[in-house]
């Protein structure tokens, strides 16, 4: 075991899990002040359930067990990670089942959990102020076990959309995800938008602004996920070394050129550079960069963010033209985002890209592995929103929904103004 390359792993799994709450001060500034609980609450959901649900056979089916058509792993085989830790009578204490490797695999467990629960977390941006908690822990549990664990499974862990996978042995050439623009982002935005058109929309929407009540929460937000991402993309080198260095910088390079496309997008389009913009553009360039950080070279970096960054701005008002309530914009950051990051490697990957020597094969494997990740998400997706539609039901009532899911859901309020004002007063007097 390569010390060095453990300690990096367990510091790159716990800035992943900082991700999580990064995206919970994201989305819970975005909403409105009746709804931010609640938006927290979402978040802290998906680290909770998904912890669980990982222990028990999560990680056996994207990693632990043998491969089943290509799609899945054998739950049986990492339950309860018996693969992964014994009991040391020596030590008198649990550890790692194998140590030969550049880290312990009790290490992999931890830096993959993490990446299952940001995934489900972005999702619950686009069904804010309106579904029940209940509901909502129910699908986590259930979407980590029939979507994303398969799913990662498929493309991580030498499955159906793998680089030696049957599709990229068919088309001559290996797909690429380096972090997860089909596992993380094409798939969650999939399932987001699934998801609101069955459960429809807010009340009010389309005819009353749902302006922010925190803008500064949703930078912060956007900052702790710029930080968390180092964890994400760095550290999807697997070792302290090169790769995980230049990874480091293209992830940044890239998320400022979104930034500042995003933000050149709205002066020309608006008059202003706004700070809501800035932290959208921001999450743009992250999520564009992801699956190919590794194989494009600094200048494709900032070019894939630009793009991303104004693709991503124009795509967020979509929702209105064509009718669907994704409250946050999951489609139009992380499913745009995720989708011209993978395509994009079809042109700047360095030697197979179109555009950086290589030729047509690698663009095409590009975007059959996206449309095979959309595809799954959405059906997947679909089967067991609709059982959940049909059995315990999405939706708080209109009145809790207007009155605030905060104290319907969650039986308190974020700001206490009433009180406030009260104490103000008292003073006074």
């Amino acid at each position: 075991m390569d010390t060095g390359n453990a300690a990096w792993m367990l510091t790159s799994a716990s800035l992943v899990f900082l991700m999580t709450p990064g995206v919970a001060f994201f989305y819970g500034g975005m909403v409105r002040a009746k709804a931010v609980l609640n938006m927290l609450m979402l978040s802290a959901a998906a680290l909770s359930v998904t912890a669980v649900v990982w222990t028990f056979w999560g990680w056996s089916i994207a990693y632990a067990g043998n491969s089943v058509g290509g799609i899945f792993g054998d739950p049986a085989t990492g339950f309860l990670l018996k693969d992964s830790m014994v009991f040391d009578d020596k030590l008198g204490q649990y550890t790692a089942a194998d140590t030969s490797g550049a880290y312990p695999r009790s290490i992999d467990v931890s830096f993959q959990v993490t990446f299952a629960m940001i995934t489900v977390a972005l999702i619950c941006g686009a069904i804010a102020e309106r579904v029940k908690y209940s509901t909502w822990m129910l699908f986590v549990a259930l979407w980590i076990t029939f979507d994303y664990a398969p799913m990662a499974h498929m493309v991580w862990n030498g499955g159906l959309l793998s680089a030696k996978g049957a599709i990229s042995a068919a088309i001559g050439a290996a797909a690429h995800d380096y972090a997860g623009g089909t596992v993380v982002h094409i798939n969650a935005a999939m399932a987001a938008l699934i998801i609101v058109l069955i459960i429809g929309k807010r009340k009010g929407f389309g005819t009353q602004p749902f302006r922010p009540h925190n803008v500064p929460f949703v930078m912060l937000g956007a900052f702790l996920l710029w930080f968390g991402w180092f964890g994400f993309n760095a550290g999807s080198a697997f070792a302290a070394n090169g790769t995980a260095g230049y990874t480091w910088m293209s992830t940044t390079a890239a998320t400022a050129a979104a930034m500042l496309a995003w933000g050149f997008t709205e002066k020309i389009r608006t008059g202003h550079y706004t700070a809501m913009g800035a932290a959208s553009g921001i999450v743009a360039g992250l999520v564009a960069i992801t699956p190919a950080a590794d194989v494009v070279s600094p200048l494709w970096a900032m070019v894939i963010g630009a793009i991303a960054g104004v693709l991503c701005c124009f795509a967020c008002g979509l929702k209105f033209k064509l009718g669907y309530d994704d409250s946050l914009d999951v489609v139009g950051v992380h499913g745009v985002g995720g989708l011209t990051g993978t395509v994009l490697i079809g042109f700047f990957g360095e030697g197979t890209g179109l555009l950086a020597g290589g030729d047509w094969r690698q663009l095409v494997v590009q975007i059959v592995i996206a449309l095979c990740a959309i595809l799954y998400s959405g059906v997947i997706t679909a089967i067991i929103a609709f059982a959940l539609e049909k059995t315990i039901g999405w939706r708080v009532t209109e009145a809790q929904e207007v009155g605030g899911i905060d104290l319907a859901d969650q039986g308190e309020r974020a700001y206490d103004f009433a009180g406030t004002a009260s104490s103000v007063l008292k003073e006074v007097r």
